[in-house]
């Protein structure tokens, strides 16, 4: 959510930062509303203060048998109360109106974000490890990945599209994943681990600006949502707090199932286990003072790279530009791991610094020490990692001419004894 009074101080300012986004200027249209609710506020607030006044001079006037004037005030007072539920209606519905039209702004992009209107406008800030030789062609997961236990014609028959059911061996890797990345992050990068409801309500989504803009991309059940990722679960649990400033940064994370009907993705990755509507992430979330979010979000970042260190997986690191950024972020970095039975670079991290946005539309705050005033605290959020596309990502770098699977030397003891998947007979 945008702060109006900055829109108000620098409207020229705010339009040259959506242009960058490819939008086109809309400071004077939310102007022109705010003034026209500003005023009705004054004729509220004018109409409050004549009805008090005059509800005095009644008494007075009675006190000095002056009935005429005690008549002629209790008749304006009558009318007044008729008047101002329409006035205070109307003050509602334009602060509904001036909320509806903000809650859809995207954020601003920071300074050092490259311009640009889409992916291939993106920058690549590094790249690390090797891309493996294979002394055979390497094939798609998709390819031999059912021998091994990734089966989507199940997953379609029990389902539907974009649903996997993952059996014996691959299933079991699956599961070391997700347990081994939530010990990383909490063990070695400081994060609190939570298990949070994957059904959150409205306010948690719009909260986190997945409401309004996103409610097609996301699954409804009676009254709550199953959640996109635990980016919502976790950041709303300060929703509507004031935070002691000597708590932060505040770092959690969490292993949840995910869930996303994709409806702005149709003929997508519709192959494979890239896109799915149900996948497991290992969310990163941190709550933190505004002067600390840049650091943070390098933090963040390097968390997420460690993981595919550990598990020796090549990939790039990308900042991406102001046309493929999403709604809330103001910075994102995108790590991209490489796949060699596409031959190609594929997002596996999203990490975000949403600055106050998310704070705002949360009314999170937090109080610096030894201070009255409070100030919204800046949220962030990234995956550490997807562990379905990670799964992908082991089966194309660690594949075998046989269609076998090497299992990562750092997933051996989450994997009961289990140090290659072989394909079935």
């Amino acid at each position: 959510m945008h702060d109006i009074r900055t829109i108000r101080d620098n409207p020229a300012a705010f339009d040259a930062a959506l242009a960058r986004r490819g939008l086109a200027p809309i400071a004077e249209e939310i102007l022109a509303l705010d003034a026209e609710r500003r005023a009705l506020i004054t004729k509220v607030q004018e109409a409050q203060s004549r009805r008090n006044e005059a509800s005095k001079a009644i008494g007075k006037a009675m006190g000095q048998g002056d009935t005429e004037t005690a008549e002629a005030l209790k008749a304006e007072v009558a009318e007044l109360k008729q008047t101002m539920p329409a006035m205070e209606e109307a003050d509602r519905d334009l602060a509904a109106k001036l909320q509806d039209m903000l809650a859809v702004i995207p954020n601003l992009p920071a300074d050092d974000v490259p311009e640009g209107a889409d992916e291939g406008d993106n920058v690549e800030v590094a790249r690390w490890g090797n891309q493996p030789n294979f002394e055979f062609d390497p094939k798609e997961h998709a390819d031999f990945g059912p021998a091994l236990g990734m089966e989507f014609e199940t997953g379609a028959r029990i389902s539907g599209a974009r649903f996997t059911f993952l059996r014996g061996g691959m299933a079991r890797l699956h599961r070391a994943l997700g347990q081994w990345m939530l010990d990383q992050q909490t063990d070695t990068n400081g994060y609190t681990e939570c298990a949070p409801p994957v059904l959150v309500n409205d306010a948690a989504m719009y909260g986190t600006d997945k409401l309004p803009k996103f409610a097609e991309d996301s699954f409804a059940t009676d009254g709550r949502w199953l959640i996109p990722t635990a980016e919502v679960s976790l950041t709303a649990s300060v929703m509507g707090e004031i935070l002691d400033g000597n708590a932060l940064p505040m770092r959690l994370t969490a292993l949840t199932q995910c869930f996303r009907s994709e409806a702005g993705s149709a003929g997508k990755d519709t192959r494979g286990f890239i896109r799915q509507h149900q996948f497991e992430k290992c969310e990163l979330v941190s709550i933190v003072k505004p002067e600390d979010s840049e650091a943070e979000h390098e933090r963040m970042t390097a968390a997420a790279e460690g993981i595919l260190q550990a598990l020796d997986l090549p990939y790039r690191k990308v900042l991406l530009c102001t046309g493929d950024m999403g709604f809330g972020a103001r910075k994102t970095y995108d790590l991209e791991v490489w796949l060699p039975g596409q031959g190609a670079y594929r997002e596996i991290s999203s990490c975000s610094n949403t600055g106050d946005f998310q704070a705002r539309r949360m009314n999170t705050r937090y109080r610096p020490d030894g201070e009255k005033k409070t100030e919204f605290v800046h949220t962030l959020n990234g995956s550490g990692l997807a562990v379905g596309r990670t799964l992908v990502a082991i089966m194309e770098n660690y594949q075998d001419a046989d269609g076998s699977v090497d299992v990562p030397q750092v997933l051996h003891p989450y994997m009961g004894g289990v140090t290659k998947l072989e394909p079935a007979a």
